[in-house]
């Protein structure tokens, strides 16, 4: 698949090269990506809904941590010689019913970790397309003012990890003027208190 794609992609590049009507330009989207204002606002407020999370969890962790010392508590009391018989087998009971809340207690939080970490990975999915979907608009726009017909990005790599794009004069890299749209109406840096 990644070899029908290489060789598609250079009979692209081949064809509009062969034109001399076809313009070319590059951009570095990882950049693009990255510095745009919406990207590292959305990654601060995914940081911090993670920390809420794993705040979260660390209590119900604690609580768990608690709980299975009173277990151990009520085990040691089942087994008592110094109590009434009776009031052996009511800890023992005790100890078995807290045992029970125990698994609960570890399904519960295994559960919560799972549904935690899948919510924060679809929203970070969409927040990525969304972001990538203003990039392409804006990239759009520029190229239609500009007269290109193909945008290559330069930060594209195959499977192998090795870069797609081998040599770029950079003569037609929209990568900073696309930027520079992208983040015109981005909000002012938030003051810093420290002195």
């Amino acid at each position: 698949m990644k070899k029908s794609f290489l060789v598609s992609l250079c009979c692209i590049i081949f064809a509009l090269s062969a034109s001399a009507e076809q313009k070319v330009a590059t951009i570095d989207l990882r950049k693009v990506f990255d510095k745009y204002w919406r990207t590292i606002q959305a990654d601060a407020n995914l940081k911090e809904e993670a920390c809420g999370l794993e705040k979260e969890s660390k209590a119900m962790i604690e609580q768990l941590r608690k709980n299975e010392e009173k277990y151990r508590k009520l085990v040691d009391g089942a087994n008592d010689q110094s109590l009434s018989q009776a009031e052996r087998d009511k800890r023992k009971k005790d100890a078995e019913n807290e045992l029970l809340g125990l698994r609960e207690g570890e399904a519960k939080i295994k559960q919560y970790d799972n549904t935690a970490r899948t919510t924060l990975a679809e929203k970070q999915r969409r927040m990525r397309d969304n972001i990538l979907q203003e990039i392409r608009e804006t990239v759009k726009a520029r190229v239609k003012t500009v007269g290109y017909t193909l945008v290559v990005d330069t930060a594209a790599e195959t499977m192998n990890g090795t870069p797609i794009v081998i040599y770029s004069a950079g003569t037609d890299d929209l990568t900073e003027s696309v930027l520079s749209q992208l983040n015109i109406n981005a909000p002012p840096p938030p003051k810093n208190d420290a002195k």
